[in-house]
């Protein structure tokens, strides 16, 4: 059986607590509104300090194994979560979410994460308890995941977004009729005698189909860190829970982490790998695991050479664009001549 740090009364009082920051957060959204980065960066410094104090918990209580094991799970799935909003951005683009609506958009898209990973981790957790080549088809998803990753990173498709040629918004339609025109944040509205879905509840749809996605992703990649379902949970929920203000801090920058894609394509595959060699170290015990420490090492790695070069990527980028806007300083407007 899994051993895990929680009580039913620690669960309980989690999920409480998770369900309470929800209706703030949707309490805080309730009027329709532009988010200011200083409202934005509040929220954010809470969110991410909340977690952060929760880890001193888990490491005074019950260890430093289980505190790194935390601290390891959680930067894994913030990172995933960084992710969500890059594909966020791209939807709320796509279907021209007012700025007034987009707050209210990804809050629905974390409440449907946060029930979509909760099932998940329970189901993994059963799966686990019963059957330990579990963890070799975990870690082959995540492997599969990290080579599509790469495929459309370098293919350049996990730049675009076509909202026709989505297959969740082209049942949507055939199944009901969708407005042309956002109507607040309603999601269905009634014209000439019948029901109509509006553009935000078609939007909201298309952010459920992609937590879908993400969530066959996430909860492997922490239960590759942890297998305790409690720390799975927690970890999932802290990363979620602060993503709505997260989403306007790093609206700007999201679009400077030109290597994002490979830098999770190189953390799910490792994760992958560590996933594996997991299961052949309980069916042969001379087959090394990784340490939890040297996971967190890693990842961390991977993150700074990725956030370096996507940095030196996009100054390069900015460069070319105004040296091509202005070739000549001196005198604006001149163009080159070939020798």
């Amino acid at each position: 059986m899994l051993d895990s740090i929680a009580t039913p009364t620690l669960w309980w009082v989690t999920i409480g607590a998770v369900v309470g920051l929800l209706v703030i957060d949707f309490i805080a959204t309730r009027k329709p509104h532009e988010v200011s980065m200083r409202e934005a960066i509040a929220w954010s410094v809470f969110y991410v300090a909340l977690p952060l104090l929760f880890g001193l918990y888990v490491w005074n209580a019950h260890g430093s194994d289980r505190g790194l094991e935390y601290y390891t799970g959680y930067l894994v799935e913030k990172t995933l979560s960084v992710d969500n909003l890059f594909v966020f951005m791209l939807l709320l683009a796509a279907f021209a979410v007012p700025k007034a609506l987009q707050q209210r958009v990804l809050l629905y898209g974390i409440v449907g994460a946060l029930v979509l990973r909760g099932i998940f981790i329970a189901l993994g957790a059963a799966a686990l308890d019963r059957f330990d080549w579990v963890f070799l088809v975990f870690g082959l998803v995540l492997l599969l995941t990290g080579l599509k990753l790469l495929r459309d990173a370098v293919s350049g498709h996990d730049h675009e977004m076509d909202v026709n040629e989505m297959r969740i918004v082209r049942l949507t339609r055939r199944v009901m009729p969708v407005t042309d025109d956002y109507e607040g944040t309603r999601l269905v509205v009634r014209r000439e005698g019948r029901r109509w879905l509006t553009p935000f509840a078609l939007v909201v749809i298309a952010v459920f189909a992609t937590d879908v996605v993400f969530a066959v992703d996430s909860v492997p990649a922490v239960y590759g860190i942890t297998g305790d379902p409690y720390l799975v949970f927690a970890t999932n929920a802290f990363a979620l829970l602060g993503l709505r203000a997260l989403y306007f801090v790093l609206q700007g920058a999201l679009a400077k982490l030109v290597h994002l894609s490979y830098g999770l394509a190189a953390i799910l595959g490792f994760i992958g790998v560590k996933l594996v060699l997991h299961w052949a170290h309980e069916v042969w015990s001379w087959v090394p695991s990784v340490p939890t420490l040297a996971s967190l090492g890693v990842i961390l790695a991977i993150l700074a050479i990725t956030t370096t070069t996507s940095l030196i990527a996009s100054r390069r980028a900015d460069d070319e664009a105004s040296g091509s806007e202005d070739p000549d300083p001196e005198h604006p407007g001149a163009e080159k001549t070939s020798v």
